[in-house]
């Protein structure tokens, strides 16, 4: 699932709400709406600091007057996460038996009764 994505200024934890741009032949920053994807050369912002951008001396800023708002969640959102859901239930492979080493012992399974798949937890149904 894709995460929100944040702001672009070091150290800021906050949503972006805003996408700034530079049009360098110009000499001017725009500062919009955030973009529907993340570009190279643009930089996501949160509302205070969409606010406050100031440009180097020479430059002009072009900024939306309306409201930011971060996106809604899209269908994508949505569908990743009930993707991510129904593969961290699906019960893990079982490791192969060694038919030809009749000595071989057969892995045991973990005594715990939750099983631990990258960074999600499944946790057996209780009957």
């Amino acid at each position: 699932m894709r995460s929100p994505r944040r702001c672009s200024r070091n150290g800021c934890p906050r949503q972006a709400v805003a996408t700034l741009t530079y049009v360098y032949n110009e000499s001017t920053a725009v500062v919009g709406p955030l973009a529907a994807f993340a570009e190279p050369h643009t930089y996501d912002l949160c509302e205070p600091h969409a606010r406050s951008l100031t440009a180097p001396r020479g430059w002009e800023v072009v900024r939306h007057e309306g409201e930011f708002e971060p996106p809604p969640p899209t269908t994508d959102d949505l569908v990743a996460l009930a993707e991510a859901v129904r593969e961290a239930a699906r019960p893990a492979p079982r490791p192969p038996q060694d038919d030809q080493n009749p000595n071989a012992q057969a892995s045991t399974p973990p005594s715990s009764a939750t099983s631990r798949r990258g960074h999600l937890r499944v946790i057996p149904p209780s009957h």
